[in-house]
């Protein structure tokens, strides 16, 4: 019978095909030729997950030389015809004026518990391997993964949400919009008013609520200097770059606005406006920050 199998698909008879199979694998279940065709049958019939699984399957199980073949064979029908229907949805998805415009896809971070399966997940969405992946998957901060033409961006950046990895893409224009105001200080409270500095210098106001700001971002920036250290044993002097201290940062994110609020310690004139403390002329600006 299983030349009969055979023949049909020669003829491309895919029906009589499978009722064939459907009676071959009622008399011999385990029979790996069978299996192989059912794999085939999947495959023509576009139900590639499933013929992917058969030829895995015999892969694992069997030790036939010629079905061994033909199922990495399979394997390898199976992945030329992912890559390109994968080209074609890119060249769609770019194929709009508005999606060849440069952008970046950001990972956002995941749990440590589910980096595992969204690792396979990552790796089979982006076709690289499943070590590779879990390191790009972020357990704290965003990671940029991607920069190219937004609509790219956009046919990977839907898949890996759907499959539960968290994400977003942006243009590296919409970026370049967001303004990013350096604060004075606070001049008005509780109505939320900031003498702010834009990127011009050019010094201005700027009035807002606390519901408007969606997140915060508190940084360091190192300040290294030049010191000179003398070697206890050898008694020589010894010149290396150290970190001393650090400027410290905080940001204020308010999309509504489209800017960011930009607080730093050596540029916050904590004598002006709103009073941090009573004795804020008394304090250093450590203090002052801290307060």
């Amino acid at each position: 019978m299983i030349e009969q199998v055979a023949s049909a698909f020669e003829k491309k008879d895919y029906r009589t095909a499978a009722k064939l199979l459907k009676q071959l694998l009622k008399e011999s279940p385990d029979n790996p030729l069978a299996q192989l065709y059912v794999g085939k049958l999947h495959e023509v019939s576009g139900k590639h997950q499933k013929a992917e699984q058969v030829y895995r399957q015999l892969l694992r199980d069997s030790n036939n030389s010629k079905i061994l073949t033909q199922a990495r064979q399979g394997l390898q029908r199976l992945e030329d015809i992912e890559k390109q229907q994968r080209q074609k949805a890119i060249a769609k998805a770019t194929s709009n004026p508005e999606n060849q415009e440069t952008g970046i896809l950001i990972l956002e971070p995941i749990a440590n518990e589910l980096k595992k399966e969204a690792a396979q997940k990552l790796a089979n969405i982006l076709q690289t391997d499943a070590y590779t992946a879990r390191l790009s998957l972020p357990s704290r901060g965003w990671r940029l993964y991607r920069s190219g033409a937004l609509g790219e961006l956009k046919f990977y950046g839907e898949q890996l949400y759907n499959a539960g990895i968290p994400c977003f893409w942006t243009t590296l224009t919409a970026i370049q919009k967001i303004e990013v105001f350096q604060v004075h200080y606070f001049k008005e409270l509780p109505q939320l008013t900031v003498v702010c500095e834009n990127q011009d210098n050019q010094l201005g106001s700027l009035t807002f609520e606390w519901s408007q700001v969606t997140a915060q971002v508190q940084g360091l920036l190192p300040i290294f200097e030049e010191v000179v250290n003398l070697n206890s044993r050898q008694r020589k002097i010894q010149r290396k770059t150290q970190t001393q201290d650090y400027f410290h940062f905080c940001d204020l994110h308010i999309p509504s606005k489209n800017c960011i609020l930009r607080i730093y310690d050596n540029g916050y004139k904590f004598n002006q406006g709103v009073a941090i403390s009573s004795q804020t002329s008394q304090y250093t600006i450590r203090i002052n920050w801290n307060n």
